[in-house]
């Protein structure tokens, strides 16, 4: 388990009111996934790859509200996914829903830490 930040998630009532917020306020690059229900978020400069190209910079995304993603999320980069879920609940968290495969790129999913707190695992696909 690395353990390092490596995305944020932001939800959203009105997509083109917040989408505009993030731009306009803070210059956030947007590009909406219509096919993912997402929209990336760049936080600055980034590669071809569209990973940042400098140091102190995560991307991030932004999607429809739901019931239970209802606040911004803080994403956290581990090894095994399984691994990390049972980790996360031998320590008095729980896992929410179901891991998700994202494309040919990675897993995510989704924890309540032992405060309450939702937050997020991705890991890598090699």
């Amino acid at each position: 388990m690395t353990g390092k930040v490596v995305h944020f998630e932001i939800p959203y009532d009105d997509g083109d009111r917040a989408k505009a917020f993030y731009a306009d306020v803070f210059g956030w690059q947007i590009t909406s996934m219509p096919e993912f229900d997402y929209t990336g978020v760049a936080t600055g400069p980034t590669g071809e790859d569209g990973m940042p190209a400098e140091p102190g910079f995560i991307g991030g995304g932004m999607f429809p509200r739901d019931t239970t993603l209802n606040r911004p999320v803080i994403t956290i980069e581990v090894d095994d996914m399984t691994a990390a879920l049972a980790t996360v609940t031998a320590h008095g968290g729980a896992q929410v829903g179901d891991v998700i495969t994202v494309g040919d790129m990675g897993l995510a999913g989704y924890f309540s830490d032992s405060e309450g707190n939702m937050m997020g695992l991705w890991q890598t696909l090699s």
